[in-house]
């Protein structure tokens, strides 16, 4: 079974997550897939535009707890950090040769490190009632990246409420601060990311590639600016972040944070 599932229709490529009894949940073997995937898209002589969505209950339940924030203290500092070694989930979108278009077609949950991956992608479409959620907070880990990505996409001051509460917010919520471009009914939503994706293919390839080119050069910068400034505190060290991962895994709640 492809962890990424890859079919074209004419000149659009639909990209599936599939691994719906872990939620598509990002291991690194997925991460690396989509990688390969999204590659693929790029250099896809029909391809014009990608949509990518996940397949069961939801989008994606954000990075695999048990294999990337459990790993020891030896494989962190080897790896710098949880990601594995060519697996950083900031890479898949930026290191196109001809920058076509992705739209995130999303529906159920967004948690975590697949809200970066949704925000990332050029245009998002999710199915109403989508419950996206910035996880980093509640474990233990920085949420500026996701800030940043949020802020990009000029979310406002509601940009700050998510990235510091860690609290769910809808996608009728995402589309009232412009986080994404369109809600769709129940079911529909991949039925409204074809509609988008033909509005986009109808112009000239070179230019829409263009204009993806700058935006994701741009949002790259920020994400590198952001990933240089708060590297250094290392907070996948911290006491707080090994008893919140633990008390995930351990499907209990963490106890008493100790800001240490």
């Amino acid at each position: 079974m492809a962890l990424v599932e890859y079919e074209r229709e004419g000149q659009v490529v639909i990209l599936t997550l599939n691994r719906p009894e872990k939620l598509n949940a990002f291991s690194d073997e997925l991460v690396g897939m989509l990688g390969e995937a999204l590659h693929r898209f790029d250099i896809d002589d029909e391809a014009e535009i990608a949509i990518l969505h996940g397949n069961g209950r939801a989008f994606s339940s954000g990075a695999d707890v048990h294999q990337r924030q459990l790993r020891s203290r030896d494989e962190f500092l080897k790896l710098g950090g949880p990601q594995g070694r060519g697996t950083h989930s900031a890479d898949l979108l930026t290191k196109a040769v001809n920058w076509k278009p992705v739209i995130a077609a999303p529906h159920g949950y967004v948690l975590g490190l697949s809200v970066g991956i949704v925000l990332e992608c050029d245009l998002i479409v999710a199915e109403e009632g989508t419950r996206f959620q910035i996880t980093e907070t509640s474990r233990g880990l920085g949420a500026g990246k996701y800030w940043g990505l949020m802020h990009f996409r000029g979310g406002g001051a509601f940009t700050m409420e998510a990235a510091l509460t860690g609290r769910f917010f809808t996608a009728e919520e995402a589309l009232k601060a412009n986080l994404i471009n369109r809600v769709a009914p129940k079911g529909k939503y991949l039925d409204a990311a074809r509609e988008l994706a033909a509005e986009v293919i109808k112009n000239p390839p070179l230019s829409v590639r263009s204009t993806v080119r700058l935006r994701r050069w741009y949002m790259d910068r920020l994400s590198r600016e952001i990933m240089h400034q708060t590297a250094p505190e290392r907070l996948y060290f911290s006491e707080d972040f090994q008893e919140a991962a633990r008390a995930f895994a351990e499907k209990r709640k963490p106890g008493k944070f100790k800001g240490r």
